[in-house]
């Protein structure tokens, strides 16, 4: 399977004074404000590492139910935070906090397919991605 999402990102303004919106195909992001408010302290709307959190938890429980349906496990409840660290400009750690009912799994066999899930999740390996560019100036 292949395909491509995108998002758009619009921004007016200085870095700490200007403020900027976030909208993507689906729309479930219309206009979403950003700013560095929203960003390094506290305001309403949303913030990059924000969204890599919400995309991060996403990618990892979709991919644990993928696996313990293969595993036989077809009826669970999984609910998972994704914390990340912002520090000196860069985002050093992710922490996964999962929480899971699964009837009948032992807790070592749900171990090691969270842990599993974890190294396969795309989001996970997001950092070994290529990055390109593309720029125009208007």
């Amino acid at each position: 399977m292949k395909f491509t999402r995108k998002a758009t990102a619009q921004w007016n303004g200085s870095g700490k004074d200007g403020a900027g919106s976030l909208t993507t195909d689906s729309t479930v992001l219309n206009s979403t404000q950003y700013s560095f408010k929203t960003r390094f302290e506290d305001g309403v709307g949303t913030n990059p590492e924000e969204l890599i959190a919400a995309a991060h938890a996403g990618c990892f429980t979709m991919q644990l139910s993928f696996l313990l349906d293969a595993a036989g496990y077809k009826e669970k409840q999984l609910d998972t935070q994704a914390h990340v660290l912002f520090e000196d400009g860069s985002i050093p750690e992710i922490q996964l906090k999962l929480s899971g009912k699964v009837p009948t799994i032992k807790a070592d066999e749900f171990e090691k397919i969270a842990t599993e899930a974890k190294s396969i999740c795309p989001i996970s390996k997001l950092l070994n991605a290529k990055i390109t560019l593309s720029v125009e100036l208007k």
